[in-house]
């Protein structure tokens, strides 16, 4: 009976070591893919240029200004604020 325990015993570390070992390698392979696909990866793209601004027409002005007295109606704007506010666009 020793003898056959102290064969499961060997056996149960050499697949334990074998174990460990393969864990060990498949990390550190890992680790070098991961570094290496880090090192091909292309550069990261720029963000796309801002939308150019509307151009300065008279639709824009009118829309801002509708939206101004609808401000103003609705009691959000007091009469000096609308007028600099109006004053501001008109000069624009």
């Amino acid at each position: 009976m020793p003898g056959l325990l102290r064969g499961v015993a060997r056996t149960a570390v050499v697949a334990g070591t074998a174990t460990a070992v393969s864990n060990r390698v498949s990390r550190r392979q890992g680790q070098r893919w991961n570094a290496e696909q880090a090192q091909q990866a292309p550069p990261p793209q720029p963000p796309p240029p801002p939308a150019p601004a509307p151009p300065s027409g008279g639709v824009d002005r009118l829309a801002a200004l509708q939206q101004l007295a609808e401000l103003k109606a609705q009691g959000v704007l007091t009469e000096d604020e609308f007028n600099a506010e109006k004053a501001r666009i008109l000069a624009s």
